[in-house]
Protein backbone atom coordinates (compact mmCIF):
# COMPACT_ATOMS: atom_id res chain seq x y z
CA UNK A 1 0.00 0.00 0.00
CA UNK A 2 1.23 3.63 -1.20
CA UNK A 3 0.53 6.83 0.71
CA UNK A 4 1.23 10.32 -0.81
CA UNK A 5 0.73 13.36 0.68
CA UNK A 6 0.80 16.84 -0.56
CA UNK A 7 2.66 18.51 2.47
CA UNK A 8 1.75 21.97 0.47
CA UNK A 9 -1.50 21.19 0.60
CA UNK A 10 -1.92 20.49 4.10
CA UNK A 11 -0.82 23.95 5.02
CA UNK A 12 -2.48 27.33 5.31
CA UNK A 13 -1.98 30.74 5.86
CA UNK A 14 -2.50 31.20 9.62
CA UNK A 15 -5.96 32.76 10.60
CA UNK A 16 -5.54 36.12 11.08
CA UNK A 17 -7.61 38.93 11.85
CA UNK A 18 -8.22 42.48 10.83
CA UNK A 19 -7.96 45.80 12.60
CA UNK A 20 -9.66 48.73 11.87
CA UNK A 21 -7.04 50.28 9.80
CA UNK A 22 -6.27 47.10 7.83
CA UNK A 23 -3.59 45.67 10.16
CA UNK A 24 -3.83 41.88 10.10
CA UNK A 25 -2.97 39.90 13.74
CA UNK A 26 -2.09 36.62 14.41
CA UNK A 27 -2.39 34.63 17.45
CA UNK A 28 0.43 33.51 18.80
CA UNK A 29 1.94 31.57 21.90
CA UNK A 30 5.39 30.78 22.56
CA UNK A 31 6.65 27.54 24.26
CA UNK A 32 9.55 27.55 26.71
CA UNK A 33 12.28 24.66 27.46
CA UNK A 34 9.91 23.63 30.45
CA UNK A 35 6.60 23.22 28.79
CA UNK A 36 5.13 26.40 29.59
CA UNK A 37 3.46 28.57 27.50
CA UNK A 38 4.32 32.38 27.83
CA UNK A 39 3.52 35.84 25.68
CA UNK A 40 -0.05 34.43 24.54
CA UNK A 41 -1.70 37.34 22.18
CA UNK A 42 -2.58 38.46 19.24
CA UNK A 43 0.37 40.35 17.04
CA UNK A 44 0.55 42.41 14.39
CA UNK A 45 1.77 40.94 11.12
CA UNK A 46 3.99 43.55 10.30
CA UNK A 47 5.68 42.70 13.90
CA UNK A 48 9.30 42.34 13.28
CA UNK A 49 10.90 39.04 15.06
CA UNK A 50 13.36 41.66 17.21
CA UNK A 51 10.19 42.93 18.67
CA UNK A 52 8.47 40.20 19.20
CA UNK A 53 11.74 38.61 21.26
CA UNK A 54 11.79 41.75 23.36
CA UNK A 55 8.44 41.15 24.21
CA UNK A 56 8.74 38.05 25.26
CA UNK A 57 11.68 38.68 27.38
CA UNK A 58 9.68 41.53 29.33
CA UNK A 59 7.11 38.55 29.99
CA UNK A 60 9.41 35.91 30.82
CA UNK A 61 8.17 33.49 34.04
CA UNK A 62 10.76 34.88 36.83
CA UNK A 63 12.61 32.09 38.71
CA UNK A 64 13.62 30.24 36.13
CA UNK A 65 16.66 28.38 35.77
CA UNK A 66 17.41 29.47 32.30
CA UNK A 67 16.77 33.23 31.26
CA UNK A 68 17.12 35.27 28.71
CA UNK A 69 19.94 38.53 29.17
CA UNK A 70 18.67 40.23 25.18
CA UNK A 71 17.04 39.30 22.21
CA UNK A 72 20.78 37.74 21.05
CA UNK A 73 19.62 34.82 23.34
CA UNK A 74 16.84 33.87 21.64
CA UNK A 75 15.90 31.51 18.90
CA UNK A 76 12.02 31.67 17.88
CA UNK A 77 11.24 27.82 15.45
CA UNK A 78 8.49 27.96 13.29
CA UNK A 79 7.48 24.30 11.04
CA UNK A 80 10.90 23.61 12.02
CA UNK A 81 12.98 26.68 11.07
CA UNK A 82 14.75 29.57 13.41
CA UNK A 83 13.07 33.22 12.16
CA UNK A 84 15.33 35.99 11.21
CA UNK A 85 14.89 38.68 13.53
CA UNK A 86 15.20 41.53 11.20
CA UNK A 87 12.22 39.98 9.25
CA UNK A 88 7.85 40.30 10.12
CA UNK A 89 5.93 37.78 10.67
CA UNK A 90 4.35 37.87 7.52
CA UNK A 91 7.80 38.36 5.78
CA UNK A 92 8.24 34.54 7.65
CA UNK A 93 5.25 33.21 6.11
CA UNK A 94 3.94 31.94 9.05
CA UNK A 95 1.64 28.68 8.49
CA UNK A 96 -0.28 26.72 10.64
CA UNK A 97 -1.86 23.22 10.39
CA UNK A 98 -5.22 21.86 11.80
CA UNK A 99 -5.07 23.97 15.40
CA UNK A 100 -7.57 24.52 17.10
CA UNK A 101 -8.62 28.01 16.86
CA UNK A 102 -5.92 28.89 14.55
CA UNK A 103 -3.55 29.96 17.30
CA UNK A 104 0.02 29.24 16.61
CA UNK A 105 2.97 27.92 18.67
CA UNK A 106 5.91 28.71 18.38
CA UNK A 107 8.73 27.13 20.41
CA UNK A 108 11.24 29.51 22.33
CA UNK A 109 15.02 28.27 22.87
CA UNK A 110 17.80 29.86 24.78
CA UNK A 111 21.03 30.11 23.52
CA UNK A 112 23.47 32.77 25.50
CA UNK A 113 25.45 34.69 22.65
CA UNK A 114 28.85 33.39 21.24
CA UNK A 115 30.55 36.05 22.72
CA UNK A 116 29.83 35.44 26.49
CA UNK A 117 30.92 31.82 25.88
CA UNK A 118 34.50 33.06 23.96
CA UNK A 119 33.97 34.91 27.37
CA UNK A 120 33.47 32.18 29.81
CA UNK A 121 35.89 29.60 28.23
CA UNK A 122 39.18 32.10 27.81
CA UNK A 123 38.69 32.79 31.30
CA UNK A 124 38.91 28.78 32.49
CA UNK A 125 41.52 28.41 30.17
CA UNK A 126 43.97 31.19 32.60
Amino acid sequence: MTFNFNMQAGKRRAKTTTMAEGEELIELRFRIYDGIDIAHGTYEASMTVSTLKQRIIAEWPQGKTVTPKSIHDLKLIHAGKVLENNKTLADSRITVGDLPLGVITMHVVVQPSKAKQKTGSSSSLS
